[in-house]
């Protein structure tokens, strides 16, 4: 009798297996390695015998996890993937590991952190990620991009454990998966064009970016009942980007500013620039960031 080895993804609900690894399975006997393998109860209640062995077995059936167990050669077995994971399953392992590290016996410095205590590291990671995306630097981007999620990874965490006020009301706690319902649910009101299809008609559906983002500010005051053009812009922003955003925030309102008086000054002439440069279609903030960073190379190349 040959061996055939079942493979799970361990990201995978117990008992969402597929018809081959059944069948497999029951014609058995069935053998596995890991006394905590998470298929286990779902294989008992289906009425399924699993025996803990220390060693791979040369016949039967191998309950694994999603490779092949040391020891095991795929050229002397049959290989059936009981499940595959879906797109996004591996942020499982992410949220795993956040737990790991915040749970007893887990490490020291994760388990002193509070949200105050992170928030210089999610500015931090926020501009790792830009300048990657300065240089072209696809790796790069994509390596600060899993630092910025170990950021939402960790404030979910403590809320998880606090409340999301920093007490310990847990009736106020939310988790990583309340940020991601949220998220969803945004994303799913404010495209009316793409998930409620089938009540608009073809004028509706049929409909530009321009239309779109229009759409996305009008539904988000909506929501959020905002009441001044500026609410929601964050003030943390660096200061060109925030003159930028207040400009405009005015400009799509139909907002004159011809009555704002900036006063004398650098301050003003520097919100004058920042107008000019919207006015001519430059992100102000990119465009002094460029020069910066050319200077900073032209002091490196001298020797400074």
């Amino acid at each position: 009798m040959a061996l055939t080895v079942v493979t799970v993804s361990p990201r995978v609900a117990p008992g969402l297996l597929a018809l081959p690894a059944w069948e497999a399975l029951r014609v058995g006997p069935v053998r596995c390695l890991d006394a905590a393998h998470p298929q286990l109860a779902a294989l008992a209640s289906a009425g399924i015998g699993v025996e803990i062995v220390d060693a791979p077995p040369t016949e039967g059936v191998l309950l694994a996890g999603e490779t092949l167990p040391d020891g095991v050669d795929a050229s002397r077995c049959e290989v059936v993937t009981g499940s595959w994971d879906l797109p996004g399953a591996r942020l499982l392992d992410a949220v795993a590991v956040m737990d790991r590290l915040r749970s007893p016996g887990g490490c020291p410095w994760d388990a002193e952190q509070t949200h105050r205590s992170l928030m210089p590291y999610l500015l931090e990671e926020a501009y790792e990620a830009y300048q990657s995306l300065e240089d072209e630097d696809d790796p790069g981007l994509r390596e600060e991009l899993g630092d910025l999620l170990l950021q939402v990874l960790f404030h979910a965490r403590l809320a998880e454990e606090h409340g999301g006020d920093g007490t310990e009301d847990a009736s106020i706690a939310w988790s990583i998966d309340d940020v991601a319902t949220e998220l969803v649910d945004k994303l799913v009101s404010r495209h009316p064009h793409v998930f409620a299809a089938d009540t608009l008609d073809v004028a509706d559906r049929d409909i530009g970016s321009d239309e779109v983002n229009a759409r996305w500010e009008e539904l988000k005051a909506e929501q959020k009942g905002r009441t001044s053009v500026t609410d929601g812009v964050p003030l943390a922003m660096a200061a060109l980007s925030l003159a930028a955003k207040l400009q405009r925030r005015a400009d799509k309102a139909g907002i004159e500013n011809a009555d704002f008086d900036a006063g004398p000054g650098l301050g003003a002439e520097l919100w004058g620039l920042v107008a000019r440069a919207r006015a001519e279609g430059i992100d102000p903030e990119e465009e002094l960031r460029t020069v910066a960073r050319a200077y900073r190379d032209h002091l490196r190349e001298a020797g400074h």
